[in-house]
């Protein structure tokens, strides 16, 4: 399920997008238009004959309306604006009229073809999209005449014999390459309408003058064209609304060409399957209409909010840099200098505990090491045992996973400052000193480290490297000035042992323990900081399967966590407080902007295909432009090369797709009561810190002595 529903989304929404653009004629449209031709091909009778014309079964007939008989015909629409009015005005002065419509409009306004039809007026199809038919094969001719009856079979149930060609004029502009159309379509059981007055008001040349040029000579009868659609028509609506009653006051009568010629009704009626697939695509259409209308909504929501954020992140952590980095800086009134415990939980870390261990060792800031470990079959425990190095513990226990280990550890601590990290990163040697300088405010009950790509030389290390120097650092400085800091890191962070008790210790309720602790820590009261001089180097995945364990582990440990703690929305004090501003922070910037925002690829893909390619490709520059600026100041504050931002327009292509998947399915996995198990990743052991003592291999063997 967590695999199929994710692609069942995505062909949804690339279904819905292509609907759309097809709707909207962004696809397979054709605007071309043929240049006038030669009409020796063309019967002379169709030439100087009337406006309808008759091809069915073999017939090469035309037809005119009688004198004081005036059809007006609109063609393009339904508008949502104009056809509304144009109706009103028909009513008004019980006046019927032919709309030739186009079955995009058709399939996006259906209650319109229904007032149409409902109010006494005929319809005509106009084609679906709109092209010069005299390009088409007739396979497309075929398709636009069905896809236009579809249209109008969902509408309002009901089937046309009327048909007017796009680009169409008077009968005797029909010439060698639009005659053949015509004929196809009387095969097709089609009569086609042309006009023989045209008020030409797409031209908008005043209301009068399109009166005067929709008005006939002599009293003779018309089809008038005129266009309800296309653009401003609003000189249409005031002409119509005088045409009407000056011509109706000189005899002529206003009505629908079966009318006036005496004929049966254009209209038929649609039952069975026809009916259902006719109602079945317009509400897919209008379906994928309000969708993806919802979703321009959403993208729109979502680029203020991460322009928002990108705003909040280089100011605050201007002002965060600013602060911490000032000579006469201090977080109390003197450094801390007490002991700290640092707890390293290990489950098979054989090759990465050493570099831990002795990266420690060579700590700056007294420090016990107690390494626990949880039930390691690859000799782990015998690895640090073997090192022999003072004030390095081991202890062991079954198998229960990190928290239980922390847990085990905070139990067997001497001090009361506790570091935590993972055994698979290691420490420079400041930074234990740095990490617990901020516990000389009273008020500080947690500290959150830097932590660093130790392997960032591999391409997904490189884009990983970006994203923790941009995403997590600049997010953490900024976290840290609202105070409202949503994870400390597993690989490097800092704790009071009295605040952690206070708490209940780490707990397993959910995957991501750091940062159900780390919302705990704010709601029983603890200012948790950012302390950037903490560097520890942490290898991260080097494979796309382990990135995607681990990161889909981290997005689903923070939804648990922010369901867990979901009632401090309503709490009052300090829970309260990170309620009301941490947990929708973090639901907005870590959950549900990252979940849509994969809507701007979407789009852009869309937009460099069908357009308008230009505008949606500038678009998309300039919100990389806007990361790339992020993403150099944040190197800049961690003073790293800029080198590696080479590579941030792959990594927004490629890397962000990744995450975005993976974020889907935890979603999927939460909605659906799913259980994620821990999943341990695979380590090389290649990160070392600088300045840690050099590393010693020493053998190691299976550890599978019981709990001591």
């Amino acid at each position: 399920m967590r695999h199929l529903l994710p692609s069942l989304i995505l062909v949804a929404l690339m279904a819905m997008l292509m609907l759309r653009g097809y709707v909207h004629s962004e696809i397979l449209a054709d605007h071309r238009v043929q240049p006038e031709a030669a009409t020796d091909k063309v019967p002379q009778k169709i030439l100087d004959g009337g406006p309808v014309i008759d091809t069915r079964d073999g017939r090469t007939t035309s037809l005119d309306v009688e004198d004081h008989d005036l059809v007006l015909t609109f063609d393009d629409g339904p508008d949502p604006t104009w056809t509304p009015k144009v109706l009103d005005v028909l009513k008004a002065h019980h006046a019927h009229a032919v709309f030739f419509v186009t079955g995009t409009n058709a399939s996006r306004y259906p209650e319109l073809i229904r007032r149409m039809v409902r109010e006494g007026h005929e319809v005509g199809l106009h084609t679906f999209n709109h092209p010069d038919l005299s390009y088409q094969s007739q396979k497309r001719i075929d398709w636009e005449l069905s896809q236009s009856q579809l249209a109008l079979a969902g509408a309002a149930g009901i089937r046309t014999s009327l048909f007017r060609p796009p680009y169409s004029s008077f009968a005797d502009a029909m010439d060698n390459k639009s005659w053949p159309v015509t004929q196809y379509i009387g095969t097709r059981g089609y009569i086609t309408v042309v006009n023989n007055t045209d008020s030409e008001d797409w031209q908008k040349p005043g209301v009068d003058e399109i009166i005067r040029r929709a008005t006939p000579k002599g009293g003779k009868g018309a089809i008038v064209l005129m266009h309800d659609s296309g653009g401003d028509r609003h000189q249409t609506v005031q002409a119509l609304d005088r045409f009407l009653p000056q011509l109706q006051g000189q005899g002529y009568v206003f009505e629908n060409l079966t009318e006036a010629l005496g004929a049966p009704s254009a209209h038929t009626p649609v039952t069975g399957t026809d009916l259902w697939k006719g109602e079945a695509w317009i509400f897919l259409v209008s379906a994928s209409d309000e969708i993806t209308d919802g979703l321009v909504v959403a993208l729109a929501v979502i680029g203020v909010l991460v322009f928002t954020r990108f705003g909040l992140m280089l100011v605050l952590s201007a002002v965060h840099a600013r602060r911490v980095r000032r000579r006469d800086f201090r977080w109390g009134a003197a450094p801390v200098t007490e002991p700290v415990s640092v707890l390293v939980p290990a489950y098979n870390e054989a090759k990465c505990i050493e570099n831990t261990v002795r990266s420690l060792m060579a700590s700056e800031h007294p420090v016990e090491v107690l390494v626990i470990d949880d039930g390691s079959s690859d000799g782990t425990a015998l690895i640090v045992e073997g090192l022999d190095l003072p004030n390095v513990r081991v202890v062991r226990q079954h198998n229960a996973g990190k928290p239980a280990a922390l847990n085990r550890g905070l139990a067997n601590a001497r001090y009361e400052l506790i570091v935590m990290m993972d055994g698979d990163t290691v420490f420079e040697p400041a930074t234990v000193r740095e990490l617990v300088q901020p516990f000389a405010d009273p008020s500080v009950g947690a500290v959150a480290g830097n932590a660093k790509v130790g392997n960032r030389d591999s391409l997904i290390g490189a884009w990983q490297h970006i994203e923790y120097v941009m995403g997590f650092n600049l997010d953490r400085r900024m976290y840290d000035m609202l105070r409202c800091m949503p994870t400390i890191p597993g690989a490097v962070g800092a704790f009071r042992r009295s605040a952690l008790e206070r708490v209940g210790g780490m707990s397993d309720d959910t995957l991501a323990e750091d940062t159900d602790i780390t919302m705990a820590m704010h709601r029983d009261g603890w200012r948790v900081v950012y302390a950037e001089r903490a560097r520890a180097w942490t290898e991260a995945p080097e494979s796309v399967q382990q990135l995607w364990s681990q990161r889909y582990r981290w997005s689903y440990g923070t939804m648990q966590a922010i369901w867990k703690h979901r009632r401090a929305l309503i709490e009052r004090g300090p829970s309260g407080r990170f309620g009301r501003v941490g947990l929708p922070l973090v639901s907005l910037f870590m959950v549900l902007a990252p979940l849509l925002a994969p809507l701007i690829d979407v789009f852009l893909l869309y937009g460099v295909v069908f357009g308008p390619t230009q505008r949606t490709i500038g678009a998309w520059l300039g919100v990389l432009t806007v990361q790339a600026i992020c993403a150099a100041y944040a190197f800049r504050l961690d003073r790293e090369r800029m080198t590696h931002l080479i590579s941030l327009p792959l990594q927004q292509i490629l890397y962000r797709q990744l995450m975005y998947v993976v974020l889907l399915q935890s979603w999927i996995t939460a909605l659906t009561g799913g259980r994620l198990r821990w999943q341990k990743l695979r380590r090389t052991g290649v990160v070392e810190a600088p300045g840690s003592i050099p590393r010693q291999r020493v053998q190691s063997g299976d550890d599978r002595r019981p709990v001591g």
